[in-house]
């Protein structure tokens, strides 16, 4: 049992209403309101907030009955979300032109709180919840975003979880569908003599979108709350994850792919991964207009992947590979390697948020002391189905890593609003500072008793929004904070001296202006220009990643566009839109890329004009669009609702994803790896009927995903990735 669990301090919740459903609509119920962490908040909040968000709430995710993440993100303006392995289960999410590889430029929050691997050393999506057991999305990209921290770049999600309702209510949904898909899940929860309780338990299982992939996926939360009087509250929440999947980390060469882009050769590869955490919550009314509320969180994640690739720089086929002797031996003689992964994460977060001047000015003050650690290992098998280290005649057998990688954060932050008739004008500031430890504990050339290095960064991130109020319904806003991401623990500091690398932390300037408004009954829109300055945008090394790979300062990166969000109801038919332009995502400055057999290599300036083997060609990346930003992103519904209690919903959903680039010198040119080159633009079409019976608290769906069995490219990281094919699923949910 990690010591993050041991040492546990529970955290905060968001809570949304549970509720019986009728239509799936999303009629209050009573429920019990405690502590929570908001990202944005109520509706009322959003109108004044200054700057852009959107508020995915239960009838947007229910209204599509989305299959996986990618599905219900999507409907955000502003982010593109690549598919991976077919469940979204890793999901990559890029804001506005950002990396989407693994998240890492994201926040991401579960009611407020963490759940990354590492948020400040390692913020990888590898693990990430299930999006079944939430009731309501908050997406945040502009100033406010500096409350929550450490990472304020592209832009904060917040999945928010049910509230707990007062009457003892819950729901059971079944669905099942081709790709061998099934998936179960029950919530169940009431208020009995003052104390809460809600169980949220579900079982998923698929196949992926390729061959020799599938997952299965369990997962249960628990969450009670308890009334300490009339001016204090508490609630507790602890949840266990479990995933037991077979998936590769390779991706597809152009030949593997011209023979069957489904395809996947490595049916031996394996992901492990299992996660329990806890969080507490404590709020306290010090006084009418004076809250504190305390909040604490730990969980430990343990992460094995057992993998072998064919286009990257690892096994088989390496020189920690002799006996393979090629892909015609990968089901025989070739080896494996096991990435072993172990976190450990704890942290404690008291706000208090103070409301003056009748109601016109309102403080917002925090602290938060967090610290993590990884243990990283990895291991060589001799064989395919290999799970331990094997012998090998090769120095690189064996164990290949151990590592350790701690960091220690402490954070303040501030924020302060004022109201002034129609005006209303927001600072805040938040200081970051990390300490970065890592420990090689295999003997090296600098010391062969292991090495150590150690460093730490003190940021100041500022931020400032206003916003007018021209007339009822409608809210202009504007806004600049500063964008900061601390670097890896692996990047900052060398594996084999201890000595810190030159690797700063990210920087930009972010800045937005747009409009909310309802100009009629029925319709909202939001319009957001935006433009994100970096100063330094952290750029890997090798794009592909793999052994070896590491993070360079990029320099400077411009992104500027437009984001538009519209919903209009009229009578029975409804219509939504998310939609981004992003005319520029571009390199600035002197900047160059190594071009040829490796695939695409972002190097700086400073390096040779040609590699030892002659074989790549040295070529100016500066004014080229960045790698995985697409120029337009489109996701369009039109849904119609019979106006009878017994009737039919049906959601038919448009999504367009513009051609983007696979390398920063953008080339058209594909290399054998598959990791170089354009991805084609391609459009989705998803369609869902629903149909209820009041009666029976019954509701009865089926839909279609990817109608029309588009093949189309969506990833080149690591290799040529398809997105999934059509994919039909049908089922019923019953609420009681």
């Amino acid at each position: 049992m990690p010591r993050a669990v041991a040492l546990a301090v529970l955290a905060a919740v968001v809570v949304t209403p549970l509720r019986g459903q009728t239509r799936d609509t999303l009629a209050e119920s009573s429920a019990v309101r405690l502590p929570a962490i908001q990202v944005i908040g109520t509706v009322e909040e959003l109108a004044r907030l200054p700057g852009s968000g959107v508020i995915l709430n239960g009838l947007t995710l229910q209204r599509g009955r989305p299959v996986t993440l990618t599905d219900v993100l999507r409907k955000a303006p502003g982010l593109n979300v690549r598919d991976e392995e077919g469940l979204a289960l890793r999901p990559n999410i890029g804001i506005r032109g950002l990396s989407p590889t693994r998240s890492t430029t994201v926040l991401l929050l579960e009611d407020g709180i963490p759940f990354t691997l590492a948020p400040y050393g390692d913020n990888a999506s590898y693990y990430h919840p299930a999006f079944e057991r939430f009731d309501r999305i908050e997406v945040l990209k502009g100033s406010g975003q500096i409350l929550f921290g450490p990472r304020t770049v592209g832009g904060v999600i917040n999945y928010v979880t049910p509230e707990i309702p007062v009457r003892a209510e819950g729901r059971v949904d079944l669905t099942g569908g081709g790709r061998g898909y099934m998936s179960g899940r029950v919530r169940f929860g009431g208020t009995w003599n003052g104390a809460g309780l809600l169980l949220d338990a579900g079982r998923k299982q698929a196949e992926g979108a390729r061959d020799n992939v599938g997952s299965r996926l369990l997962d249960a939360t628990l969450k009670t709350s308890l009334a300490l009087g009339e001016r204090q509250s508490l609630v507790l929440k602890g949840g266990v994850h479990r995933e037991r999947s077979q998936v590769t980390y390779s991706g597809l060469t152009e030949a593997e792919w011209a023979a069957d882009p489904r395809h996947n050769p490595f049916r031996n590869d394996s992901m492990l991964l299992d996660r329990i955490g806890f969080a507490a919550t404590h709020r306290a009314d010090l006084a009418p207009a004076l809250t504190l509320t305390t909040a604490g969180y730990a969980y430990g994640i343990t992460r094995h992947w057992w993998r072998q690739s064919s286009n990257s720089a690892e096994r088989p086929n390496d020189a920690s590979d002799p006996n393979c002797g090629g892909m015609s031996n990968l089901l025989t003689t070739c080896g494996t390697q096991g990435r072993l992964r172990g976190y450990e994460v704890m942290g404690i977060e008291p706000r208090l948020r103070a409301d003056f001047a009748g109601g016109r000015q309102q403080l917002d003050v925090g602290l938060r002391w967090h610290h993590e650690v990884q243990e990283r290992h990895q291991v060589n098998g001799a064989f395919p189905t290999a799970r331990t280290a094997g012998p090998s005649t090769d120095v690189n057998s064996g164990i290949v890593e151990d590592n350790l990688r701690a960091n220690t954060a402490l954070s303040a932050f501030a924020q302060h609003r004022v109201l002034a008739g129609r005006w209303s004008a927001t600072g805040g500031l938040r200081v970051e500072h990390v300490r970065f430890e890592r420990v090689n504990r295999r003997p090296t050339a600098a010391d062969p008793q292991g090495v150590r290095g150690s460093t730490s960064l003190t940021e100041l991130i500022p931020g400032l929004g206003l916003t007018f109020l021209p007339r009822e319904g409608v809210t202009l806003f504007a806004g600049v904070h500063r964008g900061f991401a601390p670097p890896r623990t692996e990047d900052i500091i060398n594996n084999n001296t201890g000595a810190v690398v030159e690797l700063e932390a990210e920087h930009s300037w972010n800045y937005e202006a747009g409009v909310r408004a309802r100009p009629a009954s029925g319709v909202s829109l939001e319009a957001t220009a935006f433009r994100m300055d970096f100063g330094n945008q952290i750029i890997p090394a090798s794009v592909a990643g793999g052994t070896g790979a590491t993070l360079t300062s990029g320099g400077r990166t411009l992104h500027q566009g437009i984001e538009l969000a519209a919903e209009a109801k009229r009578h029975a038919v409804t219509l939504t839109v998310a939609y981004t332009w992003l005319p520029v995502a571009e390199f600035q400055g002197e900047r160059y890329a190594f071009i040829g057999t490796g695939g695409a290599d972002v190097l700086n300036k400073v390096y040779a004009d040609q590699d030892a083997g002659g074989t790549r060609t040295r070529l100016s990346v500066t004014g080229r669009r960045l790698p995985y930003a697409p120029r337009h992103l489109l996701s369009a519904g039109l849904g119609w609702a019979s106006p009878t209690p017994v009737g039919l919903d049906i959601h038919v959903e448009a999504v367009h994803i513009a051609e983007q680039f696979g390398d920063p010198a953008n080339t058209r040119t594909t290399v054998p790896d598959g990791q170089q080159g354009p991805l084609p633009a391609t459009t989705l079409w998803n369609i869902t009927a629903n149909w209820f019976v009041p009666g029976l608290d019954l509701t009865a769906f089926g839909s279609v995903k990817n109608l029309f069995d588009e093949l189309y490219v969506a990833d080149r990281t690591r290799g040529l990735l398809p997105g999934g094919p059509r994919w039909v699923q049908v089922g019923v949910r019953r609420t009681f």
